[in-house]
């Protein structure tokens, strides 16, 4: 075998090397934010039980329009808004929006709750596709109905907002289910602190497994589908820890759009969201994060861990890989609207340390750490970089990976002990160590997919089939 130049021993140190920076600064950040997530839980306010909050808030609690936009969801659109009506919070009203559907969510909505047309008031302060019409249900006053030409969710969120006349907007995914007392734990920001806080996150739990009627959670359990099972543990990690020590640090990029909470005038004020990226959950909460630091007003955008909300996981490879390429590409395309942001003194905090997340873990992530998975090997066959090297990208891969997902289930027990079972603690730890052997690596390909998605400007949501929640 002919002996190859020195500089190709050179080169492959510096790509082993830069790809075992990356990984080393990925983890440091996570380590950074499992702390600051284990400080905010400890300093959060008691726990208080649903009668407790709703005597000490009920009298203070501000009013919330709850919107929901619905595109196709004939099946599921009744058990959805019957258990939006049954939320307890003293003070609310449930907009649906119907997005065009080509099914006949509009008429089962209509006939089940026997809504006639109505005319209403509306600002048009954020741009939509048009309103063809607006319904009440003289049985339910708090239910509101809004039908209007197909614009996709960010416009139907749009319309909502605009029709809603509460001070506070909930947004949701038509598919959610809140639980009963979400309302009144997400609303205690805007409560303890009115001026500052214009926008609060909640917890997004996996409902796959659970025992589910009436739109309600009877009875929290584990997912039998594996891949299901990993999303759980995910779902933890990226909210339990990231979300929280993100929040703790005042640098929170990011609130589900399947629910979070947001002043309306704030909202406004930004222009709502924006109807051409699949990331417009992200993208507002850095458009507002925008205003206010240009306007030099004091702010606060949160999350809080308690209130929940359960959602559907995918449990194919097929939608499952959409998904991920999907949320990809919404990263993306927001880093790319805002990057002047990026390292940006004006913006403080958010232009370091927020966009810094952002690009260590969300622009440049997959790729190093897929070009470490194809590259270094066959480099450490070649003869290229030492056994030392490979073995140290392994540990920081694998080792630092399992560390920070059994340290967020630690975290979950000792703190908010929503994990009833001994059992589903067990089964979780053993799934946080086995999705680094495949599913991680998996995960990454599909998000370099949504890389290549976006260079190449793909539009749009691409399926997402769902199975059902079970019923009991």
């Amino acid at each position: 075998m002919t002996e190859l130049p020195a500089w190709t021993f050179r080169a492959a140190e510096i790509v082993t090397w830069f790809v075992i920076a990356c990984g080393l600064v990925q983890v440091f950040l996570y380590v950074i934010q499992l702390a600051f997530a284990a400080v905010a839980l400890h300093r959060r306010p008691a726990f208080s039980s649903t009668s407790a909050l709703w005597d000490r808030f009920a009298d203070i609690a501000p009013s919330i329009a709850i919107v929901a936009p619905a595109y196709n969801e004939e099946l599921t659109i009744i058990e959805s808004v019957d258990a939006l009506l049954a939320l307890h919070y003293p003070d609310f009203e449930v907009i649906v929006v119907n997005d065009g559907s080509k099914d006949s969510t509009l008429q089962v909505v209509i006939d089940h709750y026997g809504m006639v047309p109505v005319t209403r008031y509306h600002d048009r302060a954020i741009a939509h596709q048009p309103i063809r019409g607006l319904y009440a249900a003289p049985e339910r006053p708090r239910l509101f109905l809004v039908d209007k030409e197909n614009g996709g969710k960010a416009d139907a969120m749009n319309a909502g907002i605009n029709v809603a006349r509460t001070p506070l907007v909930c947004v949701i995914d038509a598919d959610t289910l809140l639980e009963p007392d979400a309302l009144m734990r997400a609303v205690r920001p805007f409560i303890d602190d009115p001026l500052r806080t214009v926008a609060v996150g909640g917890t997004i739990r996996i409902a796959n497994g659970c025992r589910v009627e009436g739109g309600r959670v009877l009875e929290a359990r584990l997912p039998r589908n594996f891949l299901a099972l990993v999303q759980v543990v995910e779902y933890l990690r990226a909210f339990l820890m990231a979300r929280l020590g993100l929040s703790e640090m005042q640098t929170l990029m990011i609130i589900s759009g399947a629910f979070g909470l947001f002043r309306r005038n704030s909202v406004i004020d930004v222009g709502g969201f924006s109807a051409d990226t699949v990331g417009e959950d992200m993208e507002l909460v850095v458009k507002l994060h925008r205003r206010m630091r240009d306007q030099k007003r004091p702010y606060r955008i949160v999350y809080v861990p308690e209130p929940v909300s359960w959602t559907e996981a995918p449990e194919t490879l097929d939608i499952l890989g959409n998904q991920r390429a999907r949320w990809q590409r919404g990263s993306l395309e927001t880093y790319r609207t805002h990057k002047d942001m990026f390292l940006n003194p004006r913006y403080g905090r958010i232009g370091f340390l927020g966009f810094g997340q952002v690009w260590i873990v969300d622009v440049i992530g997959p790729i190093v750490e897929v070009a470490g998975y194809i590259l270094v090997p066959p480099l450490w066959l070649l003869g290229l970089v030492s056994f030392d090297y490979l073995l140290a990208f392994v540990a920081v891969i694998f080792t630092f990976g399992i560390f920070i997902s059994v340290a967020t289930l630690i975290l979950e027990e000792v703190q908010l002990r929503r994990l009833p079972r001994a059992r589903d603690l067990v089964t979780l730890t053993l799934v946080a160590v086995l999705e680094n052997f495949g599913y991680r690596q998996l995960n990454n390909f599909w998000r370099v997919r949504g890389w290549w998605q976006f260079v190449r400007k793909k539009q749009g949501w691409g399926p997402m089939v769902r199975k059902g929640f079970q019923r009991s």
